[in-house]
């Protein structure tokens, strides 16, 4: 039997995938009103199947309708960065406890594969899929300890926190470069090799991810006192 060809994407599906790399590359920003006429046109597309892409979005938790606004990116308070962050950090520090030394070959070339799918885009100035190759690496690190159930947490957290690289990418692309961003990750991928945890532990927690944690306070809403409490320690190290 000859193989069966695929039915190429819908518009639907097209525009769904250009609005969130609208969304990862900064083009829109949370809390930023999506104006159908603008984006339909920014797209080629009619306004039928954008907003069936809008749906999609909002399914998936990029984008939220507002009674007043219509369709906004999903905003985030600071309360939603302390959330996501401390999150992923004691999630991230789990699995390199668990799974640094590897003693799984397979698990450390996922690492490679990431990071080198990382660099490529990096090189190619593509700044919507270095965001999106980035928690791909991250994700391969926690995929260190398989823990199934763990890494399942982490890719829980994907859409938010891919909301808050975003963000950090544009605070940093002022002195650093797209190579430079894939550079940090090549250098926790060195500590994995080499099986040292504490060394991982240590980079993770300098990686440069809180960089836009600098002005926070005035960027988000909502600051709770456990938000603002965790900011100032986070201050430090961003």
């Amino acid at each position: 039997m000859s193989e069966r060809i695929a039915a190429p994407p819908s518009i639907t599906h097209l525009a769904a995938d250009a609005m969130r790399k609208m969304i990862f590359a900064g083009e829109l920003r949370p809390g930023d009103r999506v104006v159908e006429s603008q984006v339909a046109g920014a797209l080629g597309v009619s306004k039928p199947p954008l907003r069936e892409a809008l749906r999609v979005l909002e399914q998936e938790g990029l984008v939220v309708r507002s009674p007043r606004r219509g369709v906004v990116v999903t905003p985030l308070t600071l309360h939603d960065v302390y959330e996501i962050l401390t999150l992923r950090h004691d999630l991230e520090r789990l699995a390199v406890d668990l799974g640094v030394p590897c003693r799984a070959p397979e698990r450390i070339a996922r690492c490679r594969e990431a990071y080198a799918a990382l660099e490529r885009a990096a090189g190619a100035g593509d700044e919507a899929a270095v965001i999106e190759r980035g928690f791909a690496f991250h994700l391969a690190v926690v995929g260190l300890a398989g823990h199934s159930r763990l890494e399942d947490a982490y890719r829980s957290l994907a859409l938010q926190m891919r909301l808050c690289m975003v963000m950090n990418r544009r605070v940093r692309s002022v002195h650093e470069p797209l190579v430079g961003d894939a550079r940090r990750h090549r250098r926790i991928l060195e500590l994995v090799e080499a099986g040292d945890p504490v060394a991982v532990h240590h980079e993770l927690a300098h990686h440069g991810d809180r960089s836009f944690l600098l002005d926070a306070d005035e960027t988000f809403p909502g600051g709770s006192p456990e938000s603002l409490a965790w900011l100032e320690q986070m201050r430090g190290g961003a």
